[in-house]
């Protein structure tokens, strides 16, 4: 079966319509969060149910009940899934424990407005691509791969379900004006909003680079000869290595992570 008669289309990004079917997209844009959830957030392969184990556990202080007799995709449930809506959640004492596969851009309001707890969980694009792949092959409800080379070809394209990984874990982790604001909190300094968007949008990396004081360019040309590289660059990564073959992909650089507490 195709992309068309598996998948919907929702905020820019394949989904499963079997899981993810127009009232379960609905209930999650309209769940209200509560400061104190948690919120397990991966791109999907990324050892999500290696988390869906540990948290519990902290959260119950070692007490293995929960683990042994609640199936993890209710004992953390996807907020996206069709499941969540029988679960009632809002009756759930807190701590709660939500799991998410959705881009930080495809978050709700809100999620933005009381900004619960996140685990980040990010693994090798390698492997996540590997396991992609034989997940690809036994899931009724995901198009079938077909070859490693054709199927590397729709994970780099982010034309697979949840997009690009690339584009996932950018979001998630390089959330700029979400770091001002975290580092802020921790030096003691708060900020207004007009404030943190300045210092937001004057440390985009297009715009540090036209800073000379900040590009190196004011050093000498005995030390750094930026006529053959230029100290800030792009930004991004020219290539990635592939499992097979050499294809190279231009994607975004993911070396400016500063928390996975988003």
């Amino acid at each position: 079966m195709t992309e068309a008669e598996l998948y919907s289309l929702y905020k820019g990004v394949y989904v499963p319509t079997h899981l993810h079917p127009p009232e379960s997209l609905r209930y999650c844009e309209e769940f209200t969060f509560r400061p104190d959830d948690i919120l397990i957030t991966t791109y999907p392969k990324s050892s999500t149910t290696w988390m869906q184990e540990v948290v519990p556990l902290i959260v119950s202080e070692g007490d293995l009940t929960p683990v042994l007799t609640v199936p993890n995709w209710d004992r953390v449930p996807w907020l996206e899934e069709h499941r969540a809506i029988l679960l009632n959640l809002e009756q759930r004492a807190s701590p709660r424990v939500f799991a998410t596969h959705f881009h930080h851009h495809m978050m709700n309001e809100s999620y933005f407005k009381i900004k619960p707890r996140v685990l980040y969980l990010m693994r090798n694009p390698k492997d996540v691509f590997t396991s992609s792949y034989y997940y690809y092959g036994m899931a009724s409800y995901l198009v079938k791969p077909g070859t490693q080379d054709e199927f590397m070809e729709k994970f780099l394209d982010g034309k697979i379900t949840f997009g690009s990984w690339f584009d996932h874990v950018k979001g998630w982790i390089n959330d700029l004006k979400g770091s001002v604001e975290k580092i802020a909190k921790f030096l003691g300094k708060s900020l207004s909003p007009d404030v943190t968007e300045k210092i937001t949008e004057h440390c985009v990396f297009k715009n540090m680079k036209q800073n000379k004081m900040s590009s190196l360019s004011l050093v000498p040309e005995e030390y750094m000869d930026q006529k053959k590289s230029e100290f800030l660059r792009k930004g991004k990564k020219n290539h990635v290595t592939q499992l097979k073959g050499e294809n190279k992909k231009e994607k975004p650089d993911l070396i400016y992570s500063l928390s996975y507490n988003a």
